[in-house]
């Protein structure tokens, strides 16, 4: 009884205080301040580049969970022909997978904090209950950077995103950026317009991370078959760390469980 009353006063504070830590630095390498408080998020410069091919070719800058400048070239394989274009001056788009991570990352911090060292906790279950609602937040945190939205061909073509170049993206080309893992990845789908004699075995395809050649789609008045697919993709050093903390986080929390819930069961089933 000594001990479980010593490993609710003390301990579970040790381990709330270390995941604070943690989390505050994962929470840090999300928002990337250069230098002080209210300092301008630091810009970052990212190569894109793909192993075996040269056809797309590109520099981004992302600035938190923003990519403010692109920067992309294309070769078209049909004629050789180079595209290039890039983000107009005035706009940004926002990274929603960084955000979303973001918000569960502090939302994590919150929870911890409103337990501070003073608080007394009265049960095991009590612990269990904060180490859940913890845990929920870091595996939805990762999640959003692991697992990148499925989005369809019309959805992709519909989206702000094909709105941002200077020149304008050609009809035939479509663009999505997303996260995967510490990656930030750019696909480019080039298009050909299905003429109305081929439609008859058209069958629209449902919604991906990543769409092959062949899938068809409808837009407009139009339809299409992505004839080519190009994915470039760059490490993003910081979502590296990031992932590496929500790993060694969901740990701790698991493990504090475990030596709640041996403690409880002892409690529960020890004889009188």
């Amino acid at each position: 009884e000594e001990e479980f009353k010593w490993l609710l006063q003390e301990e579970v504070h040790a381990v709330l205080k270390q995941l604070q830590d943690i989390l505050k630095e994962a929470s840090h390498r999300f928002a990337l301040p250069t230098s002080g408080l209210g300092a301008a998020v630091r810009q970052e410069n990212f190569v894109l580049s793909t192993s075996g091919t040269d056809q797309v070719k590109g520099v981004l800058t992302l600035q938190g969970d923003a990519l403010c400048q692109a920067d992309v070239n294309l070769k078209m394989p049909r004629n050789n022909q180079l595209l290039h274009f890039a983000f107009r001056e005035d706009k940004q788009w926002k990274l929603q997978q960084i955000q979303d991570a973001r918000n569960h990352v502090n939302q994590a911090i919150y929870l911890l904090m409103n337990r501070d060292m003073n608080y007394q906790f009265k049960t095991g279950s009590e612990v269990l209950k904060l180490m859940d609602a913890v845990m929920l937040q870091l595996s939805r945190a990762r999640n959003r950077l692991t697992t990148p939205a499925t989005l369809t061909l019309p959805e992709i073509a519909s989206s702000g995103l094909t709105k941002m170049f200077t020149p304008a993206l050609p009809p035939d080309i479509l663009v999505n950026f997303y996260i995967n893992l510490n990656k930030l990845c750019l696909t480019v789908y080039q298009l050909h317009v299905l003429q109305p004699s081929t439609t008859k075995n058209f069958k629209p395809a449902g919604g991906s991370i990543l769409h092959n050649p062949g899938a068809m789609f409808e837009f407009g008045s139009q339809r299409y078959e992505v004839s080519h697919v190009h994915k470039v993709e760059c490490v993003v050093p910081w979502l590296n760390d990031a992932l590496v903390f929500f790993t060694v986080s969901l740990q701790l929390c698991q493990q504090l469980k475990d030596k709640i819930s041996v403690f409880s069961s002892y409690w529960n089933y020890r004889p009188y």
